[in-house]
C-alpha cells in the first residue's frame, strides 16, 4: 500500500485537509511542512498531502464534496 500524492497546498491548508480526511477515517501524511521555516520561505513551498493509494479516490471525493481544491 504505497503512499500517493493527494495534492499540494500551502502549509495551513494542508493541515486543514489532513483534519478533514481524519474526520472520515482516512489516514494521511503531510510532507514538507517543515521545509525552509528557518529562512522564512515556507510560505512559498507547497506542502504535499499523501494518502494510501487505496484511499485516493475516496479522499478526492471528500475534498470535491467540500469544494476544497
Amino acid at each position: 500500500m504505497p503512499l500517493v500524492e493527494l495534492g499540494r497546498y500551502d502549509r495551513q491548508e494542508a493541515f486543514i485537509v489532513q483534519g478533514r480526511l481524519e474526520d472520515e477515517a482516512i489516514p494521511s501524511f503531510v510532507f514538507d511542512a517543515g521545509t525552509s521555516i528557518a529562512d522564512g520561505s515556507y510560505l512559498l513551498i507547497p506542502v504535499r498531502v499523501m494518502v494510501d493509494d487505496e484511499d485516493l479516490a475516496r479522499a478526492r471525493a471528500i475534498l470535491d464534496a467540500a469544494r476544497f481544491r
